[in-house]
Formats: structure tokens, C-alpha cells, sequence
């Protein structure tokens, strides 16, 4: 599985972005797709996480701003961030974990450059 995220620049905040991520092969045979990021010097978080035909998960710093949706015919994925602040500064990645026969495998995007300003 390929991931392909983009969508991430500079904005200031209160401002918004919307991150896309396309994916190599159909959305719907893939367990969970995800949104992480990863703020400099501290570890890559969940941001929001989503089950095939199930409901998001989001971390508590970004619920009610941020809201993760799916477009099965795309094979896309997308992240609207809202009422952004700079706390959200970070790179994004988008992440595909599926049973792949034997194992659970985790696919990650190369990753998008969010920057907010205060």
C-alpha cells in the first residue's frame, strides 16, 4: 500500500487547512486509516483514526476542530483542521494498518508540513 499526503503549509491561527492523502488501493479493504503527526522533538501522536465503516477516533486536543472523512470511489482520505493553533504545528502523516494474512501491517504517507503562526 502506497500513501501519498498532501495539503500542508503555512497558516495563521484560527486559520484552516484540509490534508489529502490518496491511497494505492481501495479504502474499503484496509482495517483502519489514520492521521498522525509529529511536532519537532516530541513523538509522533494520534491525531484521528478511523475503522472501515466505523466512526473516528480523535485525540482530545483536536476534537471539534479537526474532522477526518473518507472518499471510497478517490481512494482518498482527508483531515479538515479547523480553529488551527500553533500547538498543531507539525508534519502529518497519513497511516493505512490492515491484516495483511498473517500479520498487521501499518503504510505510512511520506508525510505534510503543517505550520501555524501565532
Amino acid at each position: 500500500v502506497q500513501l501519498q499526503a498532501s495539503g500542508g503549509g503555512l497558516v495563521q491561527a484560527g486559520g484552516y487547512l484540509r490534508l489529502s492523502c490518496v491511497v494505492s488501493r481501495s479504502i474499503s479493504s484496509i482495517h483502519f486509516m489514520g492521521w498522525y503527526r509529529q511536532a519537532p522533538g516530541k513523538q509522533r501522536e494520534l491525531v484521528a483514526r478511523t475503522p472501515a465503516g466505523g466512526s473516528t477516533n480523535y485525540a482530545d486536543s483536536v476534537k471539534a476542530r479537526f474532522t477526518a472523512t473518507t472518499d471510497n470511489a478517490k481512494n482518498t482520505v482527508y483531515l479538515q483542521m479547523n480553529s488551527l493553533k500553533p500547538d498543531d504545528t507539525a508534519v502529518y502523516f497519513c497511516n493505512a494498518n490492515t491484516f495483511a494474512g498473517i500479520k498487521w501491517m501499518d503504510y505510512w504517507g511520506q508525510g505534510t508540513l503543517v505550520t501555524v503562526s501565532s
